[in-house]
């Protein structure tokens, strides 16, 4: 099982940076939305290379294949 962490750094003039690691796609924006709603204004978000490997496997086609029989 993956191991989930939020690490925060609050800077001298109060901004604070969070960090997610260990969860992939949209559920870090799930995870952190009330966390964030809590702290303030949000300036800036910059995705992780974990969001965008859950995006691709999301758009990877699956193909299913009926036979008949004779």
């Amino acid at each position: 099982m993956a191991q989930t962490t939020i690490r925060f750094r609050i800077r001298p003039d109060g901004r604070v940076e969070e960090l997610v690691e260990g969860v992939q796609g949209a559920a870090c924006e799930r995870l952190t939305e009330r966390i964030e709603t809590q702290l303030g204004s949000l300036e800036q978000r910059r995705s992780t290379s974990e969001a965008f490997q859950a995006a691709a496997q999301a758009v990877t086609p699956s193909v299913s294949l009926h036979q008949r029989s004779a």
